[in-house]
């Protein structure tokens, strides 16, 4: 956070839009249908990519409408005692999930690997989504849905959407500027995928079979990559909290 605050806004807000551009909703739900045989669905996916975009513009408005008030509130509740604590327990709940996440991934692993039939599938939300998205009689308002539905289930894990509209509700901005910084976001924000759009259209033989391999270890390491980030953030969270209660370090 602090590196990204010491970069002018511009840039910070870039380098967190790419960052969520890589995720399921603006990124492997696409790659979807653009590895689907025949020809690229392109309005299919340019609704759908619209449709993601103006789901986050939407909630970016929202969230910043009322982010003002919000902010000094929780700064002053986070500067209390009671506050650190239920940072340090939100950060363990956090780095928790995540362990648990990476277990309960690499025993699903193991047991696919060894050719149990049992062995519960990964992605299956996904699955469905893809299967509903090629469907020949695929209206738009599946597609739409499905946006919006990628939308809602990535809300609890959109932290660099979060910290960028932190970012932008902090600078001392017009509102004008303000929204418009939050649009041009949400644009950078599916830049990945609409390249890869592009590239699927002008060079379909030459990026076909990069595309599948793409797709394929974003499935697979989706879970994973999810773990990773809440350990990660988890543990932060938890260090801080306990640096500024005053708690003594494990061995020390």
């Amino acid at each position: 956070m602090d590196f990204l605050t010491s970069l002018p806004l511009p840039l910070g807000l870039a380098i967190l839009a790419l960052v969520d551009g890589l995720s399921v909703g603006t990124l492997l739900v696409p790659l979807f249908l653009l590895v689907a045989p025949g020809r690229p669905r392109v309005r299919r996916i340019m609704l759908y990519l619209g449709t993601i975009t103006g789901f986050y513009l939407a909630v970016g408005v929202l969230f910043m409408l009322g982010i003002a008030s919000v902010i000094d509130i929780g700064r002053e509740f986070l500067a209390s005692t009671a506050g650190q604590v239920v940072l340090l327990l939100a950060g363990l709940a956090l780095l928790g999930a995540g362990i648990r996440m990476g277990v309960v991934d690499s025993r699903r692993k193991k047991r696919a690997k060894a050719g149990d039939p049992t062995a519960p599938e990964g992605g299956g939300r996904l699955l469905r989504w893809r299967e509903r998205l090629l469907a020949d009689g695929t209206g738009r308002a599946a597609v739409v849905s499905v946006a919006v539905a990628a939308g809602l289930v990535e809300i609890a894990g959109m932290l660099p959407y979060l910290i960028g509209m932190t970012m932008l509700a902090d600078a001392p901005l017009p509102a004008p500027a303000r929204f418009g910084m939050l649009a041009a976001y949400c644009l950078v924000m599916i830049a990945p995928a609409l390249l890869l759009l592009g590239a699927r259209i002008v060079a379909a033989r030459a990026v076909e079979r990069p595309l599948r391999r793409f797709t394929s270890w974003m499935q697979r390491t989706g879970a994973e990559s999810t773990s990773w980030i809440f350990g990660i953030v988890g543990f932060l969270l938890a260090r801080a909290a306990w640096t500024q209660l005053g708690l003594p370090l494990p061995g020390a």
